[in-house]
């Protein structure tokens, strides 16, 4: 067993509601353990600005365009961390390695090479006095991967640790975040892609449609009625024909529902996200025989009861699958990203690789963060 270092992980995802914050313990290989965990909520002025920026910036003159907007806000977030780690800290007396800083994700653009987190790692360690890991997705994508997902090799070890604790098969890790993805697990191999929309399309509705931010429980879709039709011509508008390229909040939208009341276009938008997930899982099984029947699913679309249970109509005929939350295993769902910057961070300073082949489709392994000492 190598040396057991501590890292602070901060993930703000595609819903930019907030920030979650894990400290974990690892040696950046096998051995892992959580110590902490904490959710950070934006106030509704600072995730208006962040939902506004992303919606203004669609293409790489977007990023010029808005630079000084950008250039401000990027400090507003960093500040906004800044006083996360600093609490944080205050709670946790013992020495913290690095912090793993995600960033809120703006713009991503793998084909040009180009991806924008907000969050400046520089002012974030200065602000903090801590050893700061950032800019994770950059290196990847300069070795011809897509830049995401990022969080695969996190989930082998948290599969192999659920493995060793129940001793039943490996489990798959489904994510349901603002996108969905899939980490198989086979022996070594590791394969993972982007699937579809996960949370981003009905969270979008929702902020349309009322005050809200997200479908509690999926209760809004439960009491709606889908409209067949325009979810049939969704379906046949949008095919994935390839799940070997990752994919953006902007890859998708809502405007085949308006004209539908807040339930039924709830409802069918609930059933048009289930579907591509269910796609995306038997595409998952496809030439991977030996992969297990299980599914652990984490992040914020575990807890919409009527999106699991559409995702179990799509696949009532299909090989037995079992979809189960994660929390099952005494895991937090709402954290195994943030837990995962943490590790990202460890493995990163090691020189590890973060992404591989089969994951974000880079050419060779490739570690991952920028690291950066600025006190």
């Amino acid at each position: 067993m190598g040396k057991i270092y501590t890292a602070l992980g901060l993930m703000s995802g595609t819903s930019m509601d907030g920030v979650d914050a894990s400290i974990i313990q690892s040696d950046g290989v096998d051995q892992f353990s959580n110590i902490l965990d904490e959710y950070c909520e934006f106030d509704e002025k600072l995730h208006k600005k962040l939902v506004d920026l992303r919606k203004s910036i669609s293409t790489k003159a977007d990023l010029k365009h808005f630079s000084v907007d950008l250039k401000n806000l990027e400090r507003e977030i960093t500040i906004f961390h800044s006083e996360i780690v600093n609490k944080i800290s205050l709670k946790y007396r013992d020495y913290i390695d690095f912090v793993g800083f995600h960033g809120q994700t703006i713009f991503h653009d793998p084909e040009n090479k180009i991806t924008k987190q907000l969050g400046d790692g520089k002012l974030l360690s200065q602000l903090t006095k801590k050893n700061v890991v950032y800019n994770f997705r950059q290196k990847d994508l300069e070795n011809g991967g897509q830049g995401a997902p990022l969080t695969p090799i996190f989930h082998n070890i948290l599969s192999k640790n659920i493995y060793n604790k129940f001793k039943k098969e490996i489990p798959n890790i489904l994510n349901i975040g603002g996108i969905s993805n899939i980490t198989t697990i086979n022996n070594n191999n590791i394969v993972a892609f982007d699937i579809g929309p996960g949370n981003c399309l009905i969270d979008e509705w929702i902020r349309k449609k009322t005050n809200k931010r997200f479908d509690k429980n999926g209760s809004i879709g439960k009491s709606g009625k889908v409209n067949q039709l325009i979810l049939n011509q969704a379906i046949e508008n949008f095919n994935i024909d390839s799940y070997n390229k990752s994919l953006d909040v902007k890859n998708f939208d809502v405007s085949f529902a308006r004209g539908l009341s807040l339930e039924d276009g709830c409802a069918t938008i609930t059933n048009f996200t289930s579907f591509l997930i269910s796609e995306g899982i038997k595409f998952s099984r496809k030439n991977n025989e030996n992969i297990s029947n299980k599914y652990l699913i984490c992040g914020g679309g575990r807890k919409n009861n009527f999106l699991i249970n559409c995702i179990n109509d799509y696949l009532k005929n299909f090989s037995n699958i079992i979809l189960e939350s994660v929390d099952l295993y005494n895991y937090q769902g709402d954290y195994i990203e943030s837990q995962a910057f943490g590790y990202l961070a460890i493995r990163s300073y090691l020189s590890l690789p973060i992404t591989f082949p089969k994951t974000t489709g880079c050419k060779a392994p490739t570690t991952g963060g920028f690291i950066v000492k600025n006190f």
